[in-house]
C-alpha cells in the first residue's frame, strides 16, 4: 500500500512542478513581449530607432562587410571603392616625431 500512495505523491509532486515551471516559463515570455512591446511604442512616440537596433547597427557598423547575415557578400561588390578587386600595397611604419607634453 506504501508504495502506491509513495508513486501517487511522486506523480503530484512532478506534476506541480511541472505546471510551476510552465507559470514560470510564460511569466517570462509575456514580461519580455511586454518589454519589447513598451519599447516600440516609444520609439513610435519619439520617432528615435529602439536602442536594440542602434547597438546592432553599431555592432555592423564597425564588423567586416558580409559577416551578417543580409548585408551582402563580402567579394564582388561593384559598389566598393575598389570594383570587388583586390589592391595589394606596400606595409610601411608610422612613426610620430613630435611628442606631447
Amino acid at each position: 500500500m506504501s508504495d502506491t500512495a509513495s508513486q501517487i505523491f511522486r506523480f503530484v509532486l512532478k506534476l506541480a512542478l511541472g505546471l510551476f515551471a510552465a507559470i514560470f516559463a510564460l511569466s517570462l515570455l509575456v514580461a519580455t513581449l511586454l518589454v519589447l512591446a513598451l519599447g516600440w511604442l516609444k520609439a513610435l512616440i519619439t520617432g528615435r530607432k529602439p536602442a536594440p537596433s542602434l547597438l546592432f547597427g553599431r555592432f555592423q557598423q564597425f564588423t567586416p562587410r558580409g559577416a551578417w547575415p543580409g548585408s551582402g557578400s563580402p567579394r564582388g561588390n561593384a559598389s566598393s571603392p575598389t570594383g570587388g578587386q583586390v589592391v595589394d600595397v606596400e606595409a610601411r611604419e608610422i612613426r610620430e616625431e613630435k611628442r606631447l607634453s
